[in-house]
């Protein structure tokens, strides 16, 4: 991840988190080496020197490397960088008409694959952490219930409403849809990068269709 991402990634409501340059260094190379080799496998002393700085200014202000992730990479990410994106993810997807429900999960599709891409280092620390940190998971289910949620439940009303999508609970067909797409991504992503990706994409597609579509 370079530079103008990461600056993009401390951006809140259009205002730059004001961070030192040491810390925006510490910041960038905890998420390189924290994605490369996983945060258990990672000393601050290599974060230290990834970042051309002394191990003492991390300690300076941070007790213990989970003090580091809680309090430097994952704010970055979830306090900072999610409410930021989950607001621009719903503007982009969700408020726009489509003419199938089909076509509103091509564009979450194609959004969601385009932002892993990008900031491909942070949410692979995202995934490979967010089982054995109780706190990143309750702060995204809190950003989720409050910037996507009703969103995505009117839209799929509307379709429910017009006859396309079957007669089951709008909680269920989230779900359904979410867990595919995550799934993709993560086999994408973490497990086969080699797969034919708008072949896989489709297929997803598909599934998901055959699964809330309407007999």
């Amino acid at each position: 991840m370079d530079r103008e991402a990461l600056e993009q990634l401390l951006q809140v409501n259009d205002q730059e988190v004001k961070m030192s340059e040491k810390q925006q260094k510490i910041v960038m190379a905890a998420i390189e080496m924290f994605s490369e080799k996983g945060f258990a496998s990672t000393s601050t002393s290599e974060i230290a020197k990834k970042a051309g700085v002394a191990e003492g200014t991390i300690f300076r202000h941070y007790k213990t490397k989970k003090d580091l992730l809680l309090s430097i990479v994952m704010p970055t990410i979830i306090n900072t960088a999610a409410p930021k994106f989950a607001k621009s993810f719903a503007k982009e997807v969700f408020d726009h008409q489509y003419e199938s429900y089909e076509d509103f999960v091509r564009e979450i599709l194609s959004n969601r694959f385009a932002f892993v891409k990008k900031y491909f280092p942070v949410v692979k620390i995202y995934f490979q952490e967010v089982f054995y940190h109780e706190e990143m998971r309750n702060l995204f289910k809190t950003i989720f219930n409050d910037h996507v949620y009703e969103k995505f439940k009117q839209i799929i009303e509307y379709f429910k409403e017009k006859g396309e999508l079957a007669d089951l609970p709008a909680e269920s067909i989230i779900r359904m849809t979410i867990t595919s797409i995550v799934g993709l991504i993560i086999t994408r992503f973490l497990i086969s990068e080699d797969m034919d990706e708008e072949q896989e994409k489709e297929r997803t597609i598909q599934f998901i269709m055959n699964g809330v579509r309407k007999r």
